[in-house]
């Protein structure tokens, strides 16, 4: 497990899964993210066996947040296309739990996601894509120390409209300093 001061990174197990069947059924919850269709605990079932067969510094973590001396369980985040000849990796992260949205929770988890991508996979290059309509996600990663490298034009369609896909990247040595 990776921990932080308020939240722990941990392994996703299949008890896990109807969590994120709830998270990905929620329009407000996936606004930012690619899912656009009703997601069943059998499609859940699927990508977690498919996920069990990549690399496991691929396998994605569940966030869990410390309240009342009981893990809760509130979003997932981790690595996936990572290149090791370059040492770069793309990241991802999900809060699913509404309630507790615009607390803090992603950017620590952000923080502790880059914490181990920077010394324990010993990444050089961290980056991520962001739509342009998640002005929160996108202050969470320039305070955090991403820098904007580019904007996708139109590049995704969602709810009945183009929207600019913004990338952003972080690079070891920034990370260090910040």
């Amino acid at each position: 497990m990776i921990y932080g001061d308020r939240i722990r990174l941990r392994a996703i197990e299949r008890e896990d899964l109807p969590l994120f069947v709830n998270w990905l059924n929620d329009k407000e919850v996936i606004a930012g993210v690619l899912q656009y269709l009703p997601f069943s605990l059998a499609d859940e079932e699927q990508w977690f066996s498919e996920m069990q067969k990549n690399p496991v510094d691929e396998h994605p973590m569940i966030i869990e947040v410390r309240q009342d001396d009981e893990w809760l369980p509130v979003g997932d985040c981790g690595f996936h296309k990572i290149d090791w000849r370059c040492r770069a990796g793309k990241v991802g992260i999900l809060i699913g739990e509404k309630r507790l949205w615009n607390q803090g929770y992603g950017t620590e988890a952000m923080r502790l996601l880059l914490r181990h991508g920077f010394t324990t996979l010993n990444l050089n290059r961290i980056s991520l894509d962001v739509f342009e309509n998640n002005p929160g996600a996108i202050r969470s990663y320039e305070k955090i120390g991403f820098i904007h490298e580019g904007r996708k034009r139109q590049a995704m369609y969602k709810d009945g409209r183009y929207i600019d896909v913004l990338q952003m990247s972080i690079l070891k040595d920034e990370w260090k300093e910040a």
